[in-house]
């Protein structure tokens, strides 16, 4: 497994385009306002009638400070009264929605994301669990893979405990860097002891997994008081870790401008923190999943990858890839079966939709035979780094390569580069084309042309 990633600075030069970051095809970029709450509707009766397990997630926006470098969707403010109208809205979601389900569908998998979902108080997630329990399935025997974004500075040992007697048993800890100067930079102060603190209180009780976000890229940030960083998250061994590239977009992401871009590293900076990173956490046994992912070898993804089951969907790699996804809150998106489909993002928008009893869906997309070849192909090469041919001839019915004779020529160029193999049954990508991933699953993107690179991050 030390093979299974190369640096190779050439390749990641040429290679290093803006482009999408595949938790869809078609990507969210392509979603339009023709689709709408029948369509939904409709999905979920299909999704009732197959009996299909499903996977919920719940965006909770609020958070009481803001980070200059967060594009997430989110509603900064001191007044925690905020969240109560928020979750009647979002309760009557729940009912509109579970209604159109069979109650014996499974929740697998339920993911709690922000914002700061510890924003809540106790009695208030509590409340909100009770209702997802009241309406949807979800498993009593810890079987389930249920999530929490966990933001430190708003939690301790009591709420950690909550967690578990709610079901938690996973946990993704937000840190990004330990470096004071860096943290003032991004409004950000986090201290390894408070970290430190969740992560043992969460080992303590029996959670299965811990996640570590990190950011690279970020301003003040060097090569070398990242690695410390990454060495001081080393130490608190995380079952897995997130290395995210810092995408600077002032002119979309309002909070960014902020930001002084005189301190941002330079690319190569930027090229040199990664490329330490991935040799610290390849030194000290993780593996790496892709994009931007590492992981313990006796975690499950993996697990997955070794054994070929590994998926990605709207909440990153995962393994219920089979699972219907329901998306519960504002700007939350759902996909069930060919159906995408997203939520206001607006959230005056949604609470004054659901207030009258309709869904906030306000854009999705309904996938065609192209859309669910390509996510087949996309898939796999950026779950597996490997592609036979004959798996997606026989699924839908189709000569590989003379269905996309065209591409043959770029992914030759790819080849002759050195990121993959090509032959006549299989693409395999090879391990210094792995952190460039990305950038193959773009050949067989048919719609990136239509769209700026601009509005995607760079691959590095």
């Amino acid at each position: 497994m030390l093979d299974a990633i190369r640096w190779d600075t050439d390749l990641i030069r040429r290679y290093d385009l803006a482009g999408p970051r595949y938790t869809s095809y078609p990507t969210a970029v392509q979603f339009n306002s023709q689709v709408g709450t029948f369509d939904l509707f409709h999905a979920l009766r299909d999704s009732r009638k197959a009996q299909r397990p499903l996977s919920l997630y719940v965006h909770v926006p609020f958070c009481a400070n803001i980070c200059y470098y967060c594009a997430c969707n989110k509603v900064i403010t001191k007044d925690r009264g905020r969240a109560q109208p928020y979750l009647q809205r979002l309760e009557q979601e729940i009912q509109l929605i579970a209604c159109h389900l069979d109650p014996t569908q499974k929740v697998e998998q339920l993911h709690f994301g922000g914002g700061t979902p510890t924003f809540l108080s106790h009695d208030e997630l509590r409340q909100l669990m009770a209702h997802l329990r009241k309406h949807f399935n979800l498993l009593d025997d810890d079987s389930g893979d249920y999530g929490i974004e966990i933001d430190p500075r708003e939690a301790d040992w009591s709420t950690m405990g909550l967690l578990r007697e709610l079901g938690f048993n996973r946990v993704s800890i937000g840190l990004q860097d330990l470096d004071p100067a860096v943290q003032r930079a991004v409004n950000r102060l986090q201290s390894l002891e408070e970290t430190r603190a969740v992560i043992d209180a969460a080992r303590t009780l029996q959670f299965r997994s811990i996640n570590i976000d990190l950011i690279y890229g970020l301003p003040r940030q060097t090569p070398d008081n990242f690695a410390r960083t990454v060495e001081e998250v080393i130490n608190l061994q995380p079952d897995r870790l997130s290395v995210f590239n810092y995408a600077h977009l002032p002119e979309r992401f309002m909070p960014q401008r902020r930001i002084n871009s005189n301190e941002l590293p330079t690319p190569a900076q930027k090229l040199e923190m990664l490329q330490r990173t991935i040799e610290q956490l390849i030194s000290a046994g993780y593996r790496y999943i892709g994009m931007d992912h590492f992981a313990l070898p006796d975690d499950e993804l993996a697990i997955a990858q070794e054994e070929s089951t590994l998926q990605r969907n709207f909440q990153g790699y995962t393994t219920h890839g089979h699972c219907d996804l329901i998306g519960l809150g504002v700007s939350a998106i759902s996909q069930i079966g060919d159906l995408y489909c997203q939520n206001s993002s607006d959230l005056n928008h949604y609470q004054n939709t659901l207030a009258s009893m309709q869904l906030a869906t306000s854009r999705g997309l309904l996938c065609n035979a192209d859309d669910r070849l390509r996510r087949a192909v996309i898939q796999q090469l950026i779950c597996n780094f490997s592609l036979e041919f004959s798996d997606i001839e026989q699924a839908f019915n189709i000569d590989f390569q003379g269905y996309f004779g065209e591409l043959w020529p770029q992914l030759q160029g790819m080849a002759k580069d050195g990121l993959l193999e090509l032959d006549r049954d299989r693409i395999t990508i090879l391990p210094a084309g792995r952190l460039l991933v990305r950038s193959v699953c773009m050949v067989f993107d048919a719609y990136l042309e239509q769209h700026s690179r601009q509005r995607f991050s760079r691959v590095i």
